[in-house]
């Protein structure tokens, strides 16, 4: 049986390796057929999708991965700054320069 096309896309948000989704939604499926029984209606996809976003969820609990994105993030939009203050100086410094020399050009 195919996986969905977003299983991917909740493996990703999970932290999860695809191989270990892919083996989470057959076990869904399983569980799915064996309380439904009936395979292919709307009520066993909904089931399954269900029961597939339970055991992800309970999988992405078992893993020890930090979630320090958004420190990351933050972290390089500060490492930034001073760059960017750097170049708002020498911006600052070019058009100062360019103002004293066309009006020392006018004077002479």
């Amino acid at each position: 049986m195919k996986s969905p096309k977003n299983l991917p896309w909740h493996a990703r948000k999970a932290g999860v390796p695809i191989e270990r989704a892919e083996a989470l939604w057959r076990k869904a499926v399983r569980e799915a057929t064996a309380d439904i029984g009936w395979v292919g209606t709307s009520e066993f996809w909904g089931a399954a999708e269900a029961r597939f976003l339970e055991l992800l969820e309970d999988e992405q609990n078992t893993l020890c991965t930090p979630h320090v994105e958004t420190f990351v993030r933050s972290q390089h939009r500060m490492g930034l700054m001073p760059l960017l203050a750097a170049e708002e100086m020498f911006t600052a410094l070019a058009a100062n320069w360019q103002r004293m020399y066309t009006q020392m050009r006018k004077a002479a």
